[in-house]
C-alpha cells in the first residue's frame, strides 16, 4: 500500500510544484517601457534635462574655476566648452580661475567637475549641449594626463 501511495504523491507532488512555479512566473508583470534614444523626448523631459544639467554645469564649471594648475590649456579648453553649453541652456558663466592649490587638490577639483558633467548627461538634453559636455570630458580626461 506505502508503494502505490508512493507511486502516485510523488508525481503529483512535482506536477503540482512545477505548475506553482509555472504559475508565479506567468504572473509577473513586464517592466514599463522606458524612453529609447529613437523615442523623442517631450518638452516636459526636456525642460527637466536642461533644468538638472543647468546646475550641474554650474558646479562643474565652479569645480574647474578653482582649480590651479593649468594642464596646458585642457583646463581652460573644458571651461570655453561649458560656456557653450550654459550659453545654450541661458546660463551665463564666465572667468578663469585663478586659485592657488597644489597639484593633488587641483586635481580633485577637476576630478569633481568630471563627475558633475557625467551626471549631467541625462536623456532628454538637446544634442548640442550634450556634444559640449562630451568635448569638456574629453579635455578633462586629457589634462588628468599631464602630470
Amino acid at each position: 500500500m506505502n508503494v502505490k501511495l508512493c507511486r502516485v504523491s510523488i508525481p503529483t507532488a512535482v506536477l503540482a510544484l512545477f505548475l506553482a512555479l509555472g504559475l508565479n512566473s506567468r504572473a509577473q508583470t513586464p517592466a514599463p517601457a522606458t524612453t529609447t534614444p529613437a523615442t523623442k523626448p517631450t518638452k516636459a523631459q526636456t525642460q527637466a534635462a536642461d533644468t538638472a544639467a543647468s546646475g550641474l554645469l554650474t558646479q562643474a564649471y565652479a569645480a574647474l574655476e578653482v582649480a590651479d594648475h593649468d594642464y596646458q590649456g585642457h583646463r581652460v579648453k573644458a571651461m570655453k566648452h561649458i560656456e557653450v553649453a550654459g550659453k545654450v541652456l541661458g546660463l551665463t558663466l564666465g572667468g578663469q580661475g585663478t586659485g592657488h592649490e597644489v597639484q593633488t587638490t587641483s586635481d580633485q577639483q577637476l576630478h569633481t567637475a568630471q563627475t558633475l558633467l557625467q551626471q549631467a548627461l541625462v536623456p532628454g538634453l538637446k544634442p548640442r549641449v550634450q556634444k559640449q559636455i562630451n568635448l569638456a570630458l574629453t579635455e578633462i580626461t586629457t589634462a588628468l594626463s599631464i602630470k
